[in-house]
């Protein structure tokens, strides 16, 4: 038996409407991008709108250019880099040793430096 609801099934928005309701939709353009492996892109513009140069290919995520035989080069990925490895780019081994020199007579002189017993 029904509960007599007669938009049973139904959510908001839903209903017919067309392009009366929703508004033109802008003028689009079409633009043809390619990636370094040769797959096309093609996302629309607004026809009034700033068209990119350089596009992200959603296939490889490879940059996509607008000249088909000349695609942007792929990034060059950059190996991880420890803490550690920056730091040695900033510091030389020479400035690590005084650092830690001044960091452990800091330590000695300390009032509340832990008491080590072996």
């Amino acid at each position: 038996m029904g509960s007599g609801n007669a938009i049973r099934g139904s959510r908001v928005g839903a209903g017919p409407m067309g392009e009366a309701e929703r508004g033109e939709a802008a003028p689009r353009v079409r633009v043809s991008y390619w990636c370094a492996n040769q797959h096309e892109v093609r996302p629309a513009f607004a026809s009034d709108a700033p068209i990119p140069e350089i596009w992200d290919c959603p296939r490889c995520g490879l940059p996509a250019g607008r000249d088909r035989s000349n695609p942007p080069a792929p990034p060059k990925n950059e190996p991880y880099k420890t803490h550690l490895a920056y730091v040695k780019e900033r510091r030389s081994e020479e400035d690590g040793r005084q650092i830690l020199a001044e960091a452990l007579e800091r330590l000695r002189k300390s009032p509340h430096r832990p008491k080590i017993t072996y």
